[in-house]
């Protein structure tokens, strides 16, 4: 529970993404369709990626892995704010701010080094094609995965933790789902270490990531220039770029977000950012990934075709 001037708050009022009456159904509407894409393409992920002998490769292993990670993240947020969208009060429980924060702060940071993880695997296959098995093999690659969620599980237990043990003065929260940023907002105290805890440790996990991830494509950009061959070249670059454009996306987002003292927080212009990172990138990635995936595509309707012509998988 929070206590502010000996007032107990049982729960929270969330502002939502809009004040305007007339946009809740239509908001309602769009937000649960890209919730049920999001959801749907990266259960089609894992599905091929596990069914096709082909795709048993690390690459795929982390995009099934990564795909999972994005089904829990979009499931964190979304569904309380599409049953708040239409709620005549837009409440969440106080236990439920708090495994919600709890839980996207812990996918959030698995996301960091899963993403670092797979630019790894793209730079061993790039650079290293020789190894590239030895290298990753299955036991590195399932290391790989739990580090990413035991650092995000830390990450979000210590900023939870920090959080909900400050003095709240009010219980509306000027956002969509409970976060670091609105939350401090609601202080009645002095928010220093807090900030400075985001700034350092979340800096740790999305910085040195991020940091990790541009290491790999450094040394990939280079062994690209150095094909001598303009087609190998393009072949080579696009075995990597869709992953780059997921890494800018989700960093450029997030690095915005947290890496900003609490003054220049501004609700609508958070509220919109926030959507970029935990709606919209969720909801391109499968389509970045499988697009310009020969791979997958080929994977994926030969599974169609054994379905119409089997009946099953």
């Amino acid at each position: 529970m929070a206590f502010a001037n000996g007032t107990e708050f049982n729960e929270f009022f969330l502002a939502g993404l809009s004040d305007i009456s007339e946009l809740q159904s239509l908001m309602f509407l769009l937000f649960f369709c890209i919730y049920v894409i999001t959801v749907l393409t990266n259960v089609a992920i894992i599905i091929i990626t596990c069914l096709s002998p082909n795709l048993h490769t690390p690459m795929y292993f982390f995009l099934s892995s990564f795909s999972f990670l994005e089904i829990c993240y979009v499931s964190s947020t979304i569904p309380k704010m599409l049953s708040n969208i239409l709620a005549k009060h837009k409440t969440i429980s106080y236990s439920g701010c708090v495994t919600q924060m709890y839980w996207f702060l812990l996918l959030g940071g698995a996301e960091c080094y899963m993403l670092a993880a797979m630019a790894y695997d793209r730079y061993n296959a790039i650079c290293r094609p020789l190894l590239y098995s030895v290298i990753l093999s299955k036991r590195t690659c399932i290391q790989l995965i739990f580090g990413s969620w035991i650092i995000g599980a830390v990450n979000a237990l210590i900023h939870t933790a920090l959080t909900f043990t400050l003095p709240f003065c009010t219980n509306k929260i000027n956002h969509f789902f409970c976060d670091i940023p609105p939350l401090l907002k609601l202080a009645c105290t002095n928010t220093w270490v807090n900030e400075m805890t985001v700034f350092l440790i979340s800096g740790s996990v999305i910085v040195g990531s991020f940091i990790l991830t541009m290491i790999s494509y450094v040394k990939i950009i280079s062994a690209i220039l150095n094909i001598q061959i303009n087609s190998g070249r393009k072949k080579t670059f696009s075995t990597c770029a869709s992953h780059f454009v997921v890494v800018i996306i989700f960093y450029g987002s997030g690095i915005f977000m947290y890496f900003r003292p609490k003054s220049s927080y501004s609700l609508d212009q958070d509220r919109l950012i926030a959507v970029m990172y935990t709606i919209i990138a969720p909801l391109l990635n499968p389509f970045i990934y499988t697009c310009r995936n020969s791979d997958v595509k080929a994977a994926a309707r030969k599974l169609l075709d054994q379905i119409i012509i089997t009946g099953k998988l």
